[in-house]
């Protein structure tokens, strides 16, 4: 049986789990920043795994089913900051000299992968959301993060476990997640065990901790100006002052803006589990997973706005997981599906394999195109499986 890694990109840490034969017997955790500077200390706690079959990449805005080994040497900056990071580097390294959190982020992602690559491991990226065939193109138009691969990840594992917890097959499996990170909340639909729709971090309807959510473009209209670390720059961390979820959610007794910002949090993911229930059918329960859902007052507000709908508890994980987050056991759980394991079945059964594209073939606002971003997705798309949706829609009416 295979030995396996997921690797979760997270805002605050960066999460390693191994698999072995589908249960966990390797865990690591280093921090975002540290990894940023330090790429080389990801590659060695990757190395201290030996044996290692196949790897779960850090995978972004998610991509169908790559291998690493696929993506050519000299390609593979471009590709991956267009692909998997949906911006340009240019972006990232004025965030870094602005010292933004989130840019830290792309930044180690993507310099550990550059690393994995001079080392010529057996990795992959996974999807998105956004890349399933289970969810109608419909869906889709103009949006990019429907739940990013980390989304996916814990959504699957969640699919699993409450098949495990209800001892029913994976296609009696309804249920909404919900994921509140250190940067981004998230809300997932799953009907018979396939992933039907996503509203990711920056799809939202009100602010997580370092994103806004959604805005009215005439907000954007207003601003003027508006780059990739503002995506990850204006949560309630910005408009509250605050350096942590656990030092803003301890200021909203006594702190208006504190106050406001988290009804914002709380009704948004009230929001968006309602508009779901008609999609999911039957809701079996709620569960909840991230670092920012297991603060107890957090919790406790979810409980009491949705508790009239269905039973709502933690997410459990995995057993003997001791350090890793829950989403990096779910990158665990899809390279070990892949490679054949334990897992094979749940990832077979929710479409991994079939999943297609890339997270920008959805985008057909007609500028996108003259871009910076849309130039290089026209240029490197080429190298995915078949022709974007929106290149085959502009091509359907006449556009050059």
């Amino acid at each position: 049986m295979p030995r396996v890694l997921g690797m979760d990109p997270g805002s605050k840490s960066i999460d390693i789990c191994g698999l072995c034969d589908g249960r966990i017997c390797f865990e690591k955790s280093i921090d975002t920043v540290e990894a940023s500077k330090n790429p080389l200390r990801v590659v060695e706690l990757v190395e201290g795994f030996p044996g290692v079959d196949l790897i779960a990449l850090p995978s972004g805005y998610g991509v169908e089913l790559t291998y690493l080994d696929h993506v050519e040497d000299n390609m593979l900056e471009d590709w991956y900051y267009t692909f998997i990071l949906a911006t340009t580097k240019e972006e990232i390294v004025e965030g870094l000299n602005r010292n933004n959190i989130g840019a830290f982020i792309y930044d180690a992602m993507g310099k550990i992968v550059r690393e994995l690559k001079k080392r010529r491991v057996r990795g992959m990226f996974i999807p998105a959301v956004i890349n399933l065939e289970t969810i109608p193109l419909h869906r889709k138009l103009n949006k990019i993060d429907m739940g990013t691969a980390d989304k996916l990840a814990v959504a699957v594992l969640g699919i699993h476990e409450v098949s495990q917890e209800h001892k029913i097959p994976y296609d009696r499996v309804n249920y909404i997640h919900v994921e509140m990170g250190f940067g981004y909340n998230a809300v997932i639909a799953v009907r018979n065990g396939v992933i039907v729709d996503g509203v990711g971090g920056t799809l939202m309807p009100g602010p997580a901790f370092l994103t806004s959510g959604a805005l009215d473009l005439e907000v954007v209209q207003a601003v003027g100006l508006f780059s990739k670390t503002d995506v990850f720059s204006t949560g309630c961390n910005v408009l509250t002052n605050t350096m942590s979820p656990e030092e803003f959610i301890s200021r909203i007794s006594e702190d208006p803006l504190a106050e406001i910002c988290f009804d914002a949090m709380i009704e948004s993911i009230v929001k968006t589990v309602y508009s779901m229930i008609p999609l999911v059918g039957e809701v079996r329960e709620i569960l909840l997973s991230g670092r920012v859902s297991r603060n107890p007052v957090v919790k406790d507000y979810i409980e009491d706005k949705l508790g009239d709908l269905t039973s709502i508890r933690a997410m459990k994980g995995l057993p003997d997981a001791s350090i890793v987050k829950e989403t990096a056991q779910g990158y665990a759980v899809i390279a070990d599906g892949i490679a054949g394991g334990v897992f094979k079945e749940l990832v077979d059964h929710v479409g991994i394999r079939s999943a297609r594209g890339t997270s920008l073939d959805y985008i057909v606002h007609p500028r996108f195109m003259k871009s910076k971003l849309g130039k290089k997705f026209a240029e490197l798309r080429r190298l995915m499986h078949g022709e974007a949706f929106n290149i085959r829609w502009w091509s359907s009416l006449g556009s050059n």
